[in-house]
């Protein structure tokens, strides 16, 4: 049976993670109604799904089943959903526009938003806990500690306080980046690793050379959310564009200027790239992925 390419594969992981999720997340009908209906508004119907498909590539090159990487991938789309939802929220980035569509606080109200978030969070980590995702529960409990860590104060949620408190300031290019390896590269990070840790045990080497290829494509990822931001709009991004410029921000494209970013964002993909060049066929997907994180255009 002949490999499907990157298109195909990407679509068709996009669609079995949102069956996952589809199914995994409480349904409307359930109450509290209201709480639910924002929860599958805000989780399903849209999005990239990168961070489910590193999950996804990271799994193929450890041969991990199916199902524990559907797990591991919705637990991480379900943390991805309730940041995105509390980062719209009026106390953090004050957005309207989120995936094409109205945000959580918009549609219904900001409690139902912070409770939602609060909810995914949640159901995350029962997800992570109720099923089988490794041969030795010993890795399931560092799979779950290095899923905490990417949420918590050094992770997501401490890279958001400071961009919050970067607004309106100047920062250097070691600020910044300290700040996004936290915001949006703690987990993706941890999105590679618990694909990893769904199949077999690799050498503490190769744990490295994939750590290092996830913090480049995390890194990435932000860099080329920078240049889209300056170059994209609402329609093509499904969000609202020039928003970072317009709060005083900063960006790597404020910082660097736009074409000093664009470099940047190809030298990070070698990067990642050259991190993978000791493994095989097995990390094509991986490839692929960082490949598409920088050439995207939405």
């Amino acid at each position: 049976m002949s490999t499907p390419d990157f298109t195909t594969w990407s679509r068709e992981t996009a669609t079995q993670v949102e069956t996952a999720l589809t199914e995994l997340l409480p349904a409307s009908r359930i109450a509290p109604a209201r709480l639910h209906d924002a929860i599958r508004y805000s989780t399903l119907g849209g999005g990239k799904r990168v961070r489910a498909m590193l999950v996804y590539g990271a799994g193929a090159l450890t041969e991990a089943p199916a199902e524990r990487l559907r797990i591991a991938a919705s637990a991480v789309e379900m943390i991805h959903a309730y940041s995105l939802i509390h980062d719209d929220l009026p106390c953090m980035d004050d957005d309207v526009l989120r995936r094409g569509k109205p945000t959580c606080h918009v549609e219904f109200d900001e409690a139902t938003a912070l409770l939602a978030g609060d909810a995914l969070q949640s159901l995350a980590f029962q997800l992570m806990s109720e099923y089988k995702l490794a041969d030795e529960p010993a890795v399931q409990l560092k799979m779950i500690q290095l899923f905490a860590a990417a949420g918590g104060s050094r992770g997501m949620a401490g890279g958001q306080a400071i961009d919050l408190d970067a607004v309106g300031k100047t920062i250097t290019l070691p600020e910044l980046e300290f700040m996004h390896i936290l915001k949006t590269g703690a987990l993706i990070r941890a999105s590679v690793l618990l694909g990893t840790h769904c199949g077999k045990s690799l050498p503490q080497p190769d744990l490295d050379r994939l750590d290092r290829y996830a913090k480049c494509v995390g890194l990435a990822f932000q860099v080329v959310d920078d240049i889209l931001d300056e170059e994209g709009d609402a329609a093509t991004l499904g969000k609202t564009a020039g928003k970072d410029k317009a709060q005083s921000k900063p960006t790597y494209t404020s910082l660097m200027g736009l074409a000093d970013a664009k470099r940047f964002s190809e030298e990070l993909l070698a990067d990642s790239l050259q991190a993978l060049s000791t493994f095989g066929p097995g990390a094509s997907r991986l490839r692929e992925i960082a490949d598409f994180i920088v050439h995207r255009q939405r």
